[in-house]
């Protein structure tokens, strides 16, 4: 059977998380302490304690879901003794995912990671001031009309952009507050089953996200990206890529581009992949699998039962 093993981004994060793998499996933990380290902050204990609303800050959530995402990849590694290479056909992830899932196939280092990702909260947070940008979820909306109503919501001031094009009938629009509120307005007359304001502190995957993109262009350009073991499934292009300069350079594209996260599963299931397995904290990903592609299996694997469960499934 053809798998692909997938990464979560932002909005998955959750007091607690880590505990319980760290707890059951050493090689978690030194995961943990290696993210700490690296970062010259105790990250772990707010993975573990909270308060929530640090651990939702950007620039702490980023990291915080790599880390757990990793930690379970080293799991399956050393308990199951399988290498992923040899599991997966592809990874994916969905946008600081990526990260996650270039970690855990070796093209990136696991501490110039964690660094990455607390630049790149950091950046996001900054480039643009609060209040001034907005994200909106619109369920029941494909994408091509959503392309429609973004280019008459443009018309006006501001910038709106359809920023994650998730799964069937679920987009989320990001850019300059006032467009966002445009863009939704035309959404309801043009019948869209729900469309609401998300609480974010910013427009990520937008031209607003320009000055944050710059940064990581800078950052990017100072480690070593080597070529995947298992190749990767590209937000922005919804293609597999393999080569280490392609992907530092859709890296920055990244954070101003779209995440083509329904196209990603699609071309997936183009290459027979049969199987998507969703690795670190939550089930965001393996719920929007149903919606994409009924014919894919989607599983979650994050606490030591479900680790022991897909070990023995292989």
């Amino acid at each position: 059977m053809k798998r692909a093993f997938v990464f979560p981004g932002q909005g998955s994060q959750t007091v607690g998380m880590g505990k319980e793998l760290a707890d059951a499996f050493p090689v978690a933990s030194r995961v943990f302490e290696e993210v700490d380290d690296a970062l010259g902050q105790n990250l772990t204990k707010l993975m573990y304690e909270g308060p929530m609303e640090e651990l939702t800050l950007t620039e702490n959530t980023q990291p915080a879901l790599m880390a757990v995402s990793v930690a379970v990849a080293r799991v399956l590694e050393s308990e199951g003794n399988i290498r992923l290479a040899d599991t997966a056909d592809f990874v994916a992830g969905h946008s600081l995912g990526e990260y996650s899932a270039l970690t855990a196939v070796g093209s990136l280092q696991l501490a110039d990671t964690a660094r990455l990702l607390k630049a790149r909260g950091l950046a996001m947070q900054q480039a643009v001031p609060v209040g001034v940008g907005a994200m909106a979820a619109l369920l029941g909306m494909d994408i091509e009309p959503v392309e429609e109503l973004v280019a008459e919501a443009s018309s006006g001031e501001g910038v709106v952009v359809a920023a994650n094009d998730n799964a069937v009938g679920q987009v989320v629009l990001s850019g300059n507050k006032e467009a966002v509120e445009r863009a939704i307005e035309l959404a309801k007359e043009k019948g869209v089953r729900k469309a609401m304001m998300l609480p974010v502190s910013a427009p990520f995957h937008c031209p607003l996200m320009q000055p944050a993109a710059d940064v990581m262009a800078e950052k990017l350009a100072e480690v070593t990206i080597t070529p995947p073991s298992v190749p990767l499934v590209a937000n922005v292009t919804a293609e597999q890529i393999s080569d280490p300069e392609t992907i530092r350079k859709l890296l920055v594209d990244q954070v101003t581009g779209r995440v083509r996260w329904r196209e990603s599963v699609l071309y997936m299931g183009e290459q027979q992949v049969e199987q998507l397995v969703e690795l670190g904290t939550g089930k965001v990903l393996t719920q929007m699998v149903r919606r994409i592609n009924k014919a894919m299996n989607g599983t979650a694997v994050q606490s030591p039962a479900a680790i022991e469960a897909f070990l023995q499934s292989l």
